[in-house]
């Protein structure tokens, strides 16, 4: 449908609890997923990097998160639920602020509740790569961006510098944001 802008970090909106979809906003989802997939792409298009985005990164503050890899997926009123404790460190990036990098911990696996979005209720086990980054995009529907998430005040790069950093920690290029 549209490329929207992407907002970045300093806006207000960002920091907004996002609120479920209802069923009289469930005729809207087909158009914000077309949104959300255009913009994705084009940003992917522009720095070589990003697979998901929020819905409330391009203004829409409504729980709904569109992946564009490994699947094309609309997850409707997704819900993180049985956390593992075992956690791992990784560089994360985000599309609200692409020149930055983010060291945080994120859960290793955790399972999802959601809807698709023909409204069928619907829970995966995620794990591995995608653990981080829906855990992420689950955070921007939670008004919580990664710099709140940094492990220390010290964990903060520059994409330019990412060659000094831990390559392992470093999110495979297909499983950032």
């Amino acid at each position: 449908m549209a490329v929207r802008n992407i907002l970045l970090l300093g806006n207000p909106l960002l920091l907004t609890q996002s609120q479920p979809v209802t069923e009289s906003e469930w005729q809207q989802l087909d158009s914000l997923e077309a949104d959300l997939r255009d913009t994705a792409r084009a940003f992917n298009q522009q720095h070589g990097w990003g697979r998901a985005i929020s819905a409330v990164q391009i203004g829409i503050a409504k729980r709904v998160i569109y992946l564009d890899a490994p699947e094309k997926l609309l997850l409707v009123n997704p819900v993180m639920h049985d956390a593992s404790d075992a956690s791992i460190e990784i560089w994360d990036d985000c599309m609200s602020f692409p020149e930055l990098l983010v060291k945080v911990k994120r859960h290793a696996h955790f399972r999802l509740h959601y809807q698709d979005k023909t409204g069928q209720n619907l829970q995966r086990f995620i794990h591995g790569e995608l653990a981080e980054l829906l855990q992420h995009e689950l955070d921007h529907l939670d008004g919580i961006v990664a710099t709140m998430r940094a492990i220390d005040n010290s964990q903060m790069a520059l994409q330019s510098q990412k060659h000094l950093l831990d390559p392992a920690q470093l999110a495979n290029p297909l499983a950032q944001e």
